[in-house]
């Protein structure tokens, strides 16, 4: 009978059945010549390769703690901030435009936090003045709260302008009209009536 010999391996990614990146793990030689080196999930056991990993597997553990204080350095910034959005709205309260994900991501971004649209978690366009707290996903299971205020302009009805344009005609009307103009009117008025000469007898 065959023995089915066994061949020490370090795992270059996570696999379930085995362990974990960098485990060292023995396994069936033939599972590891056919399957796990080839396919790029393993490679053969050796000092160097020990080492190599364990570098490896400190630099990744560097990575992750700088990218971690990156990620809480921007949750305590975007939690600080409070944006605001001045909106024209009906006499109902409705805003005529509304307050969507690409919008709230510009406004961060122009305070200089990068921030993309599809990081914002706003569920549905922001359609009413008011304030609203808004979720803003930044890894995995991190996420932070921007303020957002939305602050209503109401929009006049046709009615109001139509008289505001007429007052406004009618100034302009005034202010164009000749300083002389009725000067000129009342003078016209005292001129007494010309009388005509008698014509030559004949």
């Amino acid at each position: 009978m065959e023995l089915d010999m066994k061949t020490r391996l370090i795992l270059r990614t996570e696999i379930p059945s085995l362990g974990n990146v960098g485990d060292e793990v023995e396994v069936a030689a033939g599972y590891a010549r056919n399957h796990l080196v080839p396919m790029g999930l393993a490679f053969p056991w050796s000092e160097s390769a020990v080492e190599q990993m364990a570098n490896a597997k400190r630099e990744a553990a560097e990575q992750r703690e700088a990218l971690a204080k990156e990620h809480a350095a921007l949750v305590e910034k975007i939690q600080a901030e409070q944006l605001s959005f001045e909106e024209k709205v009906s006499e109902e309260g409705h805003l005529y435009g509304s307050v969507n994900e690409k919008r709230i991501a510009g406004a961060l971004t122009e305070k200089g936090l990068d921030v993309s649209e599809s990081q914002i978690r706003l569920g549905e366009p922001i359609r009413s003045p008011g304030e609203y707290e808004v979720p803003v996903h930044i890894h995995a299971d991190l996420q932070a709260v921007v303020k957002v205020w939305v602050v209503g302009d109401v929009i006049e009805t046709p009615e109001d302008v139509r008289q505001e344009l007429a007052e406004m005609s009618a100034s302009d009307e005034e202010a164009s009209r000749h300083p002389l103009a009725d000067v000129q009117e009342d003078s016209a008025d005292d001129n007494p009536p010309e009388i005509p000469e008698e014509s030559a007898p004949a």
